[in-house]
């Protein structure tokens, strides 16, 4: 029992999903539907393709802003540059002074002013180490977003170029449909199976023409006027048969007429006489 009544739900949702599913290819055909579905998925291509811009102009922002830390790296560079080559000056300008004086190495190297210079000089090339591998790291990013970025403009192109294209198909594509309805309703209308309504309406047309013939014929043989044109016709013929006796009796031909009619008979007439009673 459970099994019939869940096969019965299933046929009922076969046959709902069957309509359901004819409906909708009934509303999918239409050329209007079809003209709204490819405006839909050009607007979805173009949202999409708009996102894909932002973030590409991110991609864009970012290599901007790591040249621009480049180029403020560079500057720092060559300020270390000029900062160590002072400190290095210097140095080597008290070296001397000293030297002069008598001083040992040992003595220099443990002078304040020295140990000035050499502390400096250690901070300016560790500092000048650090910014320059920082350049090549960001001149390394660079080149990768400057690759990324290229092979996305072409991603875009293509992207672009296909919204052009699916354009250019909605077009054909409603043109195809409704060229092809027409070819089919004009060869079922040939065919006899138009559903458009026009050859039911022929058809009632043509039944409705029998109908107003048949009432018209039944009221004249109710109302007597095809008898009355039966008799009509009958006096019509009488008349121009008196009119043809009269004619012939006037010029000469009612007697041969006559007399060819009465040999006709004659011999019938004695045929019959001679019979053996």
């Amino acid at each position: 029992m459970i099994g019939a009544i869940v096969r019965w739900f299933k046929a009922v949702g076969y046959l709902l999903t069957g309509r359901l599913d004819s409906a909708r290819r009934v509303i999918d055909s239409n050329p209007h539907v079809i003209r709204a579905k490819y405006d839909t998925i050009v607007r979805d291509k173009v949202s999409q393709i708009h996102i894909y811009k932002q973030a590409v102009a991110g991609l864009i922002a970012q290599q901007e802003n790591k040249m621009a830390r480049v180029k403020a790296l560079t500057e720092d560079v060559g300020q270390l540059e000029r900062l160590k080559a002072g400190a290095l000056g210097k140095a080597k300008q008290m070296v001397d002074s000293l030297t002069k004086t008598g001083k040992t190495k040992e003595e220099i190297q443990a002078t304040e002013d020295y140990q000035k210079c050499l502390a400096a000089y250690n901070d300016f090339s560790s500092t000048l180490a650090e910014k320059q591998d920082h350049i090549t790291e960001l001149e390394r990013d660079i080149t990768g977003y400057a690759k990324s970025i290229g092979e996305h403009k072409v991603q875009l192109q293509q992207l672009l170029r296909d919204v052009e294209k699916i354009k250019s198909e909605a077009a054909d594509a409603v043109a195809d449909v409704i060229t092809a309805k027409q070819e089919r309703d004009l060869a079922d209308m040939v065919a006899g199976i138009a559903k458009d309504g026009s050859a039911e309406e022929l058809q009632r047309m043509r039944q409705l023409r029998q109908e107003i013939k048949a009432e018209a014929r039944i009221s004249k043989e109710i109302a007597g006027t095809d008898t009355k044109a039966q008799e009509a016709e009958f006096l019509d013929y009488a008349r121009r048969t008196s009119a043809s006796t009269e004619f012939d009796s006037l010029i000469g031909l009612a007697e041969k007429t006559e007399a060819k009619s009465t040999a006709a008979k004659t011999p019938t007439s004695e045929k019959s006489a001679s019979l053996p009673e």
